[in-house]
């Protein structure tokens, strides 16, 4: 099973992880990250958008990855879009399989993946000031460890 949405709504971790742990099959390990927005130097508001339909065939197409590479029962991606404040979920990742070290390198493979692989722009937004973020150097090496040879 694999459940992807990209929503501007909040993301309901309690929901979310009754979903995956249903999905889960005969059981073993579900592993989930969830990722809120920092404030980094003072950031006041950061604001996702997206290119819809593009963005979820690229989540769906790095899950159909994930659930491949690590035999999984199940992979989710729930992702926020829109302003947001400090603390925030902007981001749930699960994935379950029958191990604990397939379901938790999954979730990270994803959220890994995911912020180098998925269309994604982000603004935040400090007092007056607002500003589009590149992507991390870090966030690229991160991605690149799960490439294959």
């Amino acid at each position: 099973m694999i459940h992807i949405r990209v929503s501007p709504e909040p993301i309901d971790i309690a929901a979310e992880q009754a979903r995956i742990e249903h999905n889960a099959g005969q059981g073993g390990a579900v592993a989930t990250f969830t990722g809120l927005v920092r404030a980094d130097d003072g950031v006041e508001e950061l604001t996702l958008e997206h290119y819809p339909g593009a963005t979820e065939a690229a989540l769906t197409r790095l899950a159909e990855e994930a659930c491949h590479r690590w035999s999984l029962a199940a992979a989710s991606i729930v992702h926020r879009v829109g302003a947001m404040t400090p603390g925030e979920r902007i981001v749930f990742v699960g994935t379950a399989s029958s191990h604990r070290a397939a379901a938790l390198e999954a979730c990270a493979f994803l959220i890994d993946r995911l912020k180098t692989d998925a269309p994604f722009w982000k603004r935040e937004r400090r007092g007056d000031d607002a500003r589009w973020v590149e992507q991390r150097d870090g966030d690229h090496a991160a991605a690149a460890r799960w490439k294959r040879e």
